[in-house]
């Protein structure tokens, strides 16, 4: 169909040896893809096509060694295909372990069904427990001496392997995205993936300005649809998320006679605790904005608050240092006393409810040093990564993590920006201008990774979204329902 046509049959044409091809630029890579083609038709059941493309290239699939050793594991010589492994000239010596070990699985297998039992644990003791892989499966191998019945072979996991490398070469491409931030359809191994900055949130969509006075605290809600904002004014404002993207004012909270500088939402997002400084935590209703309960504890104030995984008991910390445990009713249930150090500034949960985290899976902690540090708190205490450029030597200054999978870290700073770093890489991506006062706050909207929200003294609001011309067509939001500057 207009292409040029070869007269001779495909038998007669001018195979390329692999050692002609080697002779040209990039001869490696070329028989290194053409052996991966060939693998990749022959796995997926295409022997005619595989072998057709092995003979019209010149180029085989395997060396000699290799197709001995595949002829050796068809015909069941286990300890000869053992032998032949060696000789293929693999150079991580645990890939010879792990294949060695699925070789020795089979002999083992076939040496109960054939009731030679001391034959099948001698090779279990002598041949497969010293290569010292797959401690877990050698148990359950040993379990089978007793009960031979629940031998089981699992014969794809060949093809289960091809699959996992595709996939973890695909995810390799997306960590190495600085801007990924959106559910890709479809991705290739023969091009690069790479998204633009555009991905991330950096237009400045709205601007709510119904405080009058310096906005301290702000988090969304857990399913994305509410905003709760804090001022040194005193008021707490619940926004609500509109399907259009928008945000509008769904409520204002008063009650606290100080400024308001922390807020937590409840698992369900059907409740809101607020936190004066050195005063009072106050329960909303969400719905409705009405005050359910208000916790103090006499002559000592209250300075940040959160809830339980279960919803049914809150934790406050408190000016001398100690930690309290309330049920919703306000009966104070556990209180431990404070240990020489500073006052605690932050408060979390894990969540499984077993620990109590008095600062900040990670834990991100702020230094005056203009840096804060990616801690791993999963068993052993871990520093992951360092993140630098913001400035902060005064003022409490809170980050996030957002984006899709949380791949990226936000702050706000000092200079009046937003700064948004690359979690993995540690690299700084972007600072967004706007603010025209330091920045205190900001929260990733956990159901839209295109929406962001900064909170300034410059007393307001900040939501930032995505270009909507160039993400009309590819920008999709973690569910996929796609979105353009937050709006679906």
């Amino acid at each position: 169909m207009g292409g040029v046509e070869h007269e001779d049959p495909p038998s007669k044409r001018v195979k390329v040896s692999s050692e002609e091809s080697e002779s040209f630029s990039n001869g490696s890579s070329l028989i290194e893809l053409a052996r991966i083609i060939a693998e990749a038709l022959y796995s997926l059941g295409y022997e005619k096509t595989g072998a057709h493309l092995e003979e019209e290239s010149g180029i085989p699939l395997h060396s000699t060694v290799v197709n001995l050793f595949m002829q050796q594991i068809i015909d069941g010589k286990w300890d000869e295909s053992v032998a032949t492994l060696h000789k293929v000239g693999l150079m991580d010596e645990n890939i010879v372990k792990l294949a060695s070990f699925v070789i020795l699985e089979q002999k083992f297998f076939e040496l109960l069904d054939g009731e030679k039992v001391m034959d099948a644990l001698k090779t279990l003791r002598t041949e497969i427990a010293p290569l010292g892989v797959h401690t877990n499966r050698l148990h359950e191998l040993s379990s089978l001496i007793v009960s031979p019945s629940q031998t089981a072979l699992d014969g794809t996991s060949d093809q289960r392997l091809r699959i996992s490398l595709v996939e973890q070469a695909l995810d390799l491409q997306r960590d190495a995205c600085r801007f990924h931030n959106s559910l890709v359809e479809e991705m290739s191994l023969l091009t690069d993936h790479l998204c633009g900055r555009d991905h991330i949130p950096s237009q400045t969509l709205q601007i709510l300005q119904e405080h009058s006075n310096e906005v301290w605290f702000l988090q969304f809600s857990h399913n994305g649809e509410y905003l709760a904002s804090s001022s040194s004014d005193c008021l707490v404002i619940i926004w609500e998320v509109k399907v259009d993207g928008q945000i509008s004012l769904k409520h204002r909270l008063s009650g606290h006679q100080k400024p308001v500088s922390y807020i937590s939402w409840s698992p369900d997002d059907h409740q809101l605790l607020t936190c004066g400084v050195e005063e009072a935590v106050r329960r909303w209703d969400t719905a409705s904005g009405e005050c359910l309960h208000v916790y103090e504890k006499s002559g000592l104030g209250l300075i940040n608050c959160a809830w339980a995984p279960d919803g049914r008991r809150i934790f406050c910390g408190v000016t001398d240092k100690s930690i309290c445990m309330w049920d919703l009713e306000g009966k104070e249930v556990e209180c431990w006393k404070g240990q020489k150090s500073i006052r605690i500034s932050d408060l979390g949960i894990s969540s499984d409810g077993k620990q109590l985290i008095t600062t900040t899976g990670f834990c991100l902690l702020a230094y005056q040093t203009k840096n804060f540090h990616l801690w791993s708190i999963d068993g052993s205490v871990i520093l992951v990564a360092k993140y630098r450029g913001h400035k902060r030597s005064r003022l409490v200054v809170r980050s996030c993590f957002g984006g899709l999978e949380q791949a990226f870290i936000a702050s706000g700073s000092e200079d009046s920006q937003v700064y948004i770093w690359h979690r993995v890489s540690g690299e700084l991506i972007l600072t967004l201008p706007g603010h025209s006062g330091a920045v205190n706050c900001v929260s990733w909207n956990p159901a839209n990774p295109h929406m962001l929200a900064s909170a300034s003294d410059d007393r307001t609001i900040r939501i930032w979204g995505i270009n909507q011309v160039n993400m009309t067509q590819n920008g999709r939001h973690s569910n996929g329902v796609c979105y353009c500057n937050g709006a679906t």
